[in-house]
Parts: C-alpha cells; sequence; structure tokens
C-alpha cells in the first residue's frame, strides 16, 4: 500500500478533494516540466527539428507501458472524442448491424457511433443497468452474429460499474466483432492489458486518473489497423517528416504504427512534457500499487457512509478507485455545494454521489468527508 502523496501536489491542508474523476490535480513536478516546456518556447532558436519528435515519443512509450503495449501501437491525441472519430473512421458498420452501448455511457463514446449508424443503416443497442450490478452477464447476454462492434469503458462514469473486459473482449471476437475501449475514467488508476483484452481501438484523455494535462491523450490501435485512414493529414505524421528541409518532397506513406492517426501539433511544447512527467510519477508507483491503494480508500469511505444510510455497489461489481454513493432519501441538490462551503469537492452523477479519491487524499480527508455527509442526512 502506498502512503499519502500530498506533498508532491500543491493542495493545502484544508481543502478534501475527492473529484480525480472530475478533474486531476497536476503535481509539482508536472508544473514545473509545463514551465520549462514555456520557456523553452520563448527561445525558439535552442529548439531543434528533434524536439519536435523526443517528447512525443517518450510519451508513447511511457503511456505503451501502463497498458503492456509497444509505442508503436500508441497515438498522441487530444480528446477522447477525437481517437473514438479516428475508431469510427476505420471500423464499418453495415446496414442493420449493431453496436452495443452502456445506458448513460458517457457522451464522447455514443456519438460518434450514433453517427455511423445513421450514415450506414446500422443500429446502436443500449444495454440497461442490471438489477445485480453485473453488467459484463447483461453484456454478453446482448453479443450476437449482428453485432458489429461494442464500444464500452472499463467502468461506468457515475458509479463506478465494473466490466469484465477481457471475458466481454473474447466474446466479441467469437462473433467477429469489434472492441472499442474509452478508458478515461480508469487508465492511470486501474490496471488494465490490451494483450488479454485486444480491443481494436483504446482511448484515454489524460487530465483524469493520468493526472496529465487537459488537450492530450493518448490511444492505443491494434496492429491491424495501422494502415488506416486517419481523420486529419499532418506533415508530423508522414514518411521522412524528421528532415525539415525535404518536407516539400510530399509522402504519400506514413510514420510506422498509430503514428498515422497522431493530432496536428502534437509536439506541444508545453502541454507534452507536463503528460510525460505525470506518466513517470505514475510509472514510479506503479498502477496495481495505486489501484490497491484507492481501493482501500474508497472501501473505507462506503463502509462508513454505509452507516449513514448510503448504499453503493457491492466492491465485486465496482472498479476499486470509484465510489458511487445513493441515499433512500435522494441527494440533497444544495449537497455539492454545502460540501464546497467547508472545502470538501465531490461530484453528482446521474442518481450517484460521485467520490473519486487519489493518493494525495489522507484519513482526515475522509473523516471530513464522513462528517460532513453525517451532517447533511442528520445523523
Amino acid at each position: 500500500m502506498l502512503p499519502s502523496q500530498r506533498q508532491l501536489f500543491d493542495i493545502p491542508d484544508d481543502v478534501a478533494y475527492f473529484n480525480c474523476g472530475y478533474m486531476g490535480p497536476l503535481m509539482k513536478s508536472a508544473i514545473e516540466a509545463g514551465i520549462a516546456g514555456l520557456k523553452r518556447k520563448s527561445t525558439p532558436w535552442t529548439l531543434s527539428p528533434n524536439d519536435f519528435f523526443t517528447e512525443s515519443q517518450s510519451a508513447r512509450k511511457l503511456f505503451a507501458n501502463l497498458i503492456n503495449a509497444d509505442a508503436e501501437d500508441i497515438a498522441i491525441i487530444p480528446a477522447a472524442s477525437y481517437g473514438l472519430a479516428v475508431a469510427a473512421k476505420n471500423i464499418p458498420v453495415k446496414k442493420g448491424k449493431t453496436v452495443l452501448i452502456l445506458k448513460d455511457q458517457f457522451p464522447s463514446n455514443f456519438y460518434c457511433w450514433q453517427e455511423l449508424c445513421n450514415e450506414t443503416g446500422g443500429r446502436i443497442v443500449t444495454i440497461e443497468p442490471p438489477m445485480d450490478h453485473d453488467w459484463t452477464k447483461v453484456i454478453l447476454e446482448k453479443i450476437n452474429e449482428n453485432t458489429a462492434l461494442a464500444a464500452l469503458p472499463h467502468n461506468l462514469w457515475t458509479d463506478g460499474g465494473l466490466l469484465d473486459l477481457e471475458r466481454i473482449g473474447k466474446r466479441l471476437r467469437e462473433v467477429g466483432a469489434k472492441l472499442v475501449l474509452d478508458v478515461t475514467q480508469s487508465l492511470g488508476a486501474m490496471p488494465l492489458d490490451v494483450s488479454k483484452i485486444k480491443p481494436d481501438f483504446l482511448v484515454a484523455a489524460a487530465y483524469k486518473w493520468l493526472l496529465g494535462p487537459y488537450s492530450v491523450g493518448f490511444m492505443y490501435v491494434a496492429p491491424e489497423h495501422q494502415n488506416g485512414i486517419p481523420i486529419e493529414h499532418s506533415w508530423l505524421n508522414r514518411h521522412g517528416s524528421e528532415d525539415f528541409s525535404a518536407l516539400v518532397d510530399y509522402q504519400d506513406d506514413f510514420q510506422p504504427g498509430a503514428v498515422r492517426y497522431d493530432m496536428g501539433q502534437r509536439a506541444n511544447f508545453a502541454l507534452m512534457p507536463v503528460a510525460v512527467a505525470a506518466l513517470q510519477q505514475i510509472s514510479e508507483w506503479g498502477v496495481e500499487e495505486i489501484y490497491k491503494s484507492l481501493t482501500e480508500k474508497t472501501s473505507n469511505i462506503a463502509k462508513a457512509a454505509e452507516e449513514l444510510g448510503f448504499k453503493s455497489l457491492p466492491l465485486a461489481h465496482r472498479a476499486g478507485h470509484f465510489l458511487g454513493l445513493s441515499h433512500a432519501n435522494g441527494i440533497s441538490p444544495t449537497l455539492l455545494a454545502d460540501l464546497a462551503e467547508e472545502k470538501i469537492f465531490v461530484s453528482a452523477r446521474g442518481k450517484s454521489l460521485r467520490i473519486t479519491p487519489h493518493l494525495y487524499n489522507n484519513t482526515h480527508d475522509a473523516e471530513r468527508l464522513i462528517n460532513a455527509l453525517a451532517k447533511a442526512v442528520g445523523k
């Protein structure tokens, strides 16, 4: 178990921030890296052509290590929606075929498939929440020979409902269907191995559990999709782009691997260093250890909240870093504001009070949260 890492963050002692699922705070080391990057841009004569490639390649390798992939399998994207648009451009959905999604799934992993189905005559199938909380079982029941793909998270963004992606991926492959994942609400905090799950595309924005900057993300592309069509055509993605003097010798060939799908201006001298610093620290902690530590934090909060009349998903069906609390009397519409007045920060998503801690949280934070919830329900 990892001890509190609060000293690595600029979080005042009187702030209890349980909202990493909304926005992960930057570490001090990441802020310093970003400032150094901005200063480099202020002296552009010190930048060489090589600088357009080295930092993004470091980020690619670090991200690949998180998911047990190779660096050439990784594209750099500005947002999860960008990567999902790439996936939708490169996965055919024929007329009458179905795309599986979860009810109340995050909209970025819905709109692109809705648009694709409108264009091709495919059909969205929305899977309703299971009464027994077993999302995996109901998803497996919906997969059949008519399924073109499943567009899923690792856990639901509202209450942390967990999916067994290995079993789901195996069943999809049996019927010849594809798997597209948005793991923005899990990657960096929960282990994931693409060699076992075998997704076709996987995206993650960096600003939540990867503790990185806004407007940076990453996409894993399975090798069989690495010769597809990008949604923009950047000079950086083409063969031979390292030679700036020959850029007007236009190339039909792309850089190898998933690089063809990179966003334009991926060599962001302010944001890319921030992402690299964050990924380095996550790698140093180890995702397995992060997950164990966060699971202990949410389990302790869930147990204390249960005594106040709050309910949460059982751990067997919940991502350990995520906690959604509901109450028989509902959640007061003023609760978030009341908590914020006490400098305690959580979110409301769907019918859940969403509590998403990280390693910067300590025992005192948890005690303050529980005391505030007790006051809210009159106990």
